[in-house]
């Protein structure tokens, strides 16, 4: 697949992701620059690939004969939302990663001669340069992100007052932390989060989606849950890389509140991620003046407004997969009112194709 681009020297293509020169590249490409994030990784569309059935595929842009620009893409297809490209499936961040924001450009527009072909009805860069004839989605979600202190107490004190003191009851609390990846991690996660999602109206991921994050990753990712007589009341799945700890899916059941265990979870997580060699705490995105947006902010971290850029194919309905929209609010107040077991064999059926 070649782009038509002023800039005759760079060639574009689609990746092989069989190949282990292709992926070598990629690799080296993703390792080196500056603002390649996690969902830019070999691993993380792979994950998403053996986890929900979304094809993993990507753009590569070459150079006399070196890969210069890499676009991951998870083919995400949905009988309810739809077929589109997204950058990159069940993901925060991606879009395509390039030296200059012109070749950067060159493939998005190849992913958009790709979704025409394939029938897919939008592309979805959670990332990077965006072509001007796409819609930008400035603001309506904010990333956070700060500096971890240099000790446990240094640590708490960062806390501003009123949310420290939130987690000072958490700590004084009956609770008891565990961190690891193996099955009894696993079991205690997704029981929490499967219900803490039900909770807020949405559907969960299927479990096969954490099992191969956490395979794929390795010693990058890993589970933290706290415990209140054996039960587990709060856990997060969180991912390492350059550095810094991305607390990614994490929840609590219903007990968690009154037990302030989220906020001793993510007081806990920093301790522990410190630990692990990270200097900086991810605590990810949310949309704008939401709950989670305002908690976030309780804890001193200052929102980054993002930019996500959305190609729809002529003519084709809008792929909305957001649940605080208008359209979606109906189903989110339904879905809370389905019992957890039902919610939970009908989630992952549902969930696999939000992308």
């Amino acid at each position: 697949m070649n782009a038509h681009s002023p800039l005759s020297a760079i060639s574009v293509r689609m990746a092989d992701l069989r190949d282990a020169r292709d992926r070598e590249a990629i690799s080296g490409l993703v390792a080196e620059h500056p603002d390649a994030a996690v969902f830019h990784t070999l691993d993380w569309v792979e994950a998403i690939q053996d986890g929900t059935g979304q094809r993993a595929l990507g753009i590569v842009a070459e150079q006399s004969g070196a890969v210069v620009g890499w676009l991951p893409l998870s083919e995400v297809h949905s009988p309810l939302f739809g077929r589109a490209l997204a950058s990159t499936g069940f993901a925060v961040g991606g879009g395509a990663l390039a030296e200059q924001d012109a070749v950067a450009l060159q493939l998005a527009e190849s992913a958009q001669e790709l979704a025409l072909r394939w029938s897919c009805t939008a592309v979805e860069l959670r990332g990077g340069p965006i072509p001007w004839h796409w819609q930008a989605k400035k603001g309506s979600h904010s990333g956070f992100a700060r500096a971890l202190a240099d000790d446990d107490e240094a640590e708490l004190l960062a806390i501003p007052r009123k949310q420290r003191a939130e987690v000072r009851k958490g700590l004084v609390n009956d609770l008891v932390v565990e961190t690891g990846n193996g099955a009894r991690d696993r079991e205690a996660h997704y029981a929490v989060y499967a219900e803490s999602v039900r909770n807020l109206g949405t559907p969960v991921f299927p479990r096969s989606l954490f099992d191969a994050v956490l395979d794929r990753f390795g010693d990058n990712a890993d589970i933290l849950t706290v415990r209140s007589e054996g039960a587990p009341v709060a856990s997060v799945l969180s991912l390492y890389h350059r550095g810094a700890v991305l607390p990614y899916w994490g929840g609590g059941t219903l007990a968690a509140r009154h037990l302030r265990a989220n906020d001793r979870m993510y007081y806990e997580l920093m301790l522990h991620a410190r630990a692990k060699g990270c200097q900086y705490f991810d605590f990810g995105r949310s949309k704008t003046g939401s709950g989670p947006y305002n908690f976030k902010r309780n804890w001193g971290f200052e929102p980054v407004a993002l930019a996500y850029g959305v190609w729809n194919a002529p003519g084709a309905p809008l792929r909305d997969t957001d649940p605080t929209s208008t359209s979606n609010a109906r189903r989110v107040e339904l879905w809370k009112r389905l019992p957890l077991p039902v919610a939970n064999r009908l989630g992952p059926l549902i969930a696999r194709g939000l992308g």
